[in-house]
């Protein structure tokens, strides 16, 4: 009897595919978890709702700078000049005051500042986990900074976005920390190639600075495919026009090679005082004796001060970059632009405002490019270009130098000039911008903050994960204290009955006095007289050294290891005398275990 035939298309399950179980039609176990066809395939949905994600987020600007920004600015009649003109700086304070519910809802680290930072933190640390929440929050909050006249980027949030994404789909379908961060850096990549309609430079974006310069062929093929299907999303939603359009510029001369050298260590060393200008801004308003859900209102006043003579500081600046690239604006223009641009966007984020930093880079670049541009045109008009070419191969050099990623700023000056001719002086100008600034400062613009937390992300995971820890997550609330009077009789009996080694003792007021640990009451078992004599406090160690919980368990270890100690208390960080818990030097290594475990899951 013969078989029979086995249908060409047969029935099966997807799960079972998803788990490489496909009996009928081999061809579909290529796809099964781990392997690459299935990374591909998730990537080309991911490609889609990152460009969809950028559509909206689009949107969401367009929305509140029409319904918000231009209502404002028609009733304050800012239009008419004279003293109305300086009402202005009420619409982006407007904005700032718009966070506030979104950080009352959500929280201020969600919501306020620069956020791209604890994003790589995340990535890298966590196992590349967001909350889908982060599409709303990232978004909105992003979408009203940026409609309402703060100067900040869209790339940073969309970035967030699509990473969220991708992140998202991998929970989902349950996969590994490896194909986790792959399937974030496709996000990230789908988010930046829709942003500007360059799928090359969202690929080297998510290589350079998301995957740290991890060039893996494995990890390779599926961001690509999302930034590209992220592209072309955007092509069907808002049509092919790129961020800018660029008129079609080359070199006039070979004998200019060294002026594009020197734009390349003017970029690094202008990128570098950026960065610190940037934290250092931020600090000031971390300092500032005011109310934290205010200050991105605060900044907005700062940043409508600025915006009463410089207008063309507000938002993302696309718009005036395109003008700056035409050769439309004059050497003094570009050079007060060049500077209160550096200025408002510090302000932005540093005093809360959300957004992104790629976009206000490139504006400062092309400013500082075309200041640039009209000095040596003027030296040498001979045989130099025009201004507008230095304008643009700045935009790239500087981003270069602030990011530490010379590829992204020069394959995106390449994909927005669409020029074969502008690579050489972009090549020489990003690569001596991007290693001059390495040298000049070891981090960039998204590192300086993890370097504070003591966090090198290039040094490697292991070495990073107890930085990562904070001792709020791990520390303890359920203890044994020692009240002060307590009798020694009593200490010895609460010890005994007790799993803990180290007992904090407190005062009548409920003041931490110091610790009592096994090894300062051991002398004492033999001396029976004076069981009712000795109280708590005459035996307490008031030399103690204690964590606060916003103390990494990094710090935690390393003054465990000052007296080799097996718990310290945990205080308040304004208020030293109170106690908030204990800390075990077991539950350390443990969190320590676990999290390495975590990461080594792949």
């Amino acid at each position: 009897m013969k078989d029979k035939k086995k249908p060409i298309i047969p029935n099966f399950n997807f799960r079972l595919i998803r788990e490489g179980i496909t009996p009928h039609l081999s061809f579909f176990a290529v796809f099964k978890r781990g392997e690459y066809g299935f990374l591909l395939l998730v990537a080309i949905t991911i490609g889609i709702l990152g460009g969809l994600g950028n559509f909206l987020f689009k949107e969401g600007i367009i929305f509140f700078h029409h319904f918000v920004f231009s209502t404002l600015y028609h009733i304050l009649g800012v239009s008419l000049g004279g003293w109305h003109r300086t009402l202005i700086i009420l619409i982006p304070m407007a904005g700032g005051l718009l966070l506030i519910p979104l950080a009352l809802i959500f929280g201020r680290e969600e919501v306020y500042g620069y956020g791209f930072p604890s994003f790589l933190k995340v990535v890298a640390l966590k196992g590349a986990i967001f909350k889908l929440r982060n599409l709303f929050v990232k978004g909105l909050a992003a979408s009203i900074t940026l409609g309402i006249g703060g100067s900040a980027g869209q790339e940073g949030p969309i970035a967030v976005i699509g990473g969220t994404i991708g992140s998202w789909i991998g929970q989902i379908l349950k996969v590994s920390t490896r194909e986790m961060k792959v399937l974030v850096s496709s996000g990230v990549a789908a988010g930046i190639a829709a942003t500007f309609n360059a799928p090359i430079a969202g690929v080297f974006f998510a290589f350079e600075i998301v995957m740290l310069g991890n060039y893996e062929l494995n990890y390779f093929a599926p961001v690509v495919i999302a930034s590209a299907l992220g592209t072309v999303t955007t092509h069907v939603l808002l049509g092919r026009l790129p961020a800018f359009t660029i008129p079609y510029y080359r070199m006039t001369s070979l004998w200019e090679i060294p002026s594009y050298i020197i734009l390349g260590f003017i970029s690094a060393i202008m990128g570098v005082y950026f960065i610190r200008l940037f934290y250092f801004i931020r600090d000031i308003f971390e300092k500032i004796p005011f109310p934290t859900l205010f200050k991105p209102a605060l900044g907005g006043v700062f940043v409508g001060i600025i915006g009463i003579w410089f207008p063309q500081v507000f938002g993302n600046g696309y718009e005036v970059a395109q003008r700056a690239l035409f050769g439309e604006m004059g050497w003094m223009l570009l050079l007060g632009l060049f500077i209160f641009k550096i200025l408002a966007t510090s302000i932005t984020l540093g005093s809360g405002g959300a957004g992104g930093i790629f976009a206000p880079l490139i504006y400062i670049g092309v400013m500082m490019g075309g200041v640039y541009g009209v000095l040596v045109h003027t030296i040498f008009p001979g045989f130099t270009s025009l201004p507008q070419v230095y304008a643009l191969v700045g935009m790239g050099a500087f981003l270069a130098s602030a990011t530490h990623a010379p590829l992204t700023g020069l394959f995106l000056l390449f994909e927005l000039s669409g020029d074969y001719q502008i690579i050489i002086p972009g090549m020489i100008a990003c690569i001596i911008g991007s290693v001059a600034a390495q040298v000049l400062e070891h981090d960039s613009i998204d590192t300086v903050e993890l370097t504070r937390q003591g966090i090198n992300l290039h040094q490697g995971r292991d070495v990073n994960v107890l930085r990562a820890i904070p001792v709020k997550e791990v520390m303890t609330k359920d203890m044994e204290v020692f009240p002060e009077d307590l009798p020694l009789y009593q200490i010895f009996t609460k010890a005994k009955e007790s799993v803990q080694s180290y007992f904090p003792v407190v005062s009548h007021q409920g003041e931490l006095m110091g610790v009592i640990s096994l090894r300062d009451i051991r002398p004492l078992l033999m001396e029976e007289d004076l069981m009712n004599l000795i109280i708590a406090k005459d035996i307490v160690n008031e030399n103690y050294i204690y964590l606060t919980p916003d103390d990494t368990l990094d710090t935690a270890m390393k003054k465990f290891a000052q007296k080799d100690l097996g718990q310290l208390p945990v205080v308040d960080a304004q208020n030293p005398k109170k106690l908030l818990g204990m800390l075990k030097r077991t539950d350390v290594i443990n969190a320590y275990n676990n999290a390495i475990l975590k990461l080594t899951m792949e």
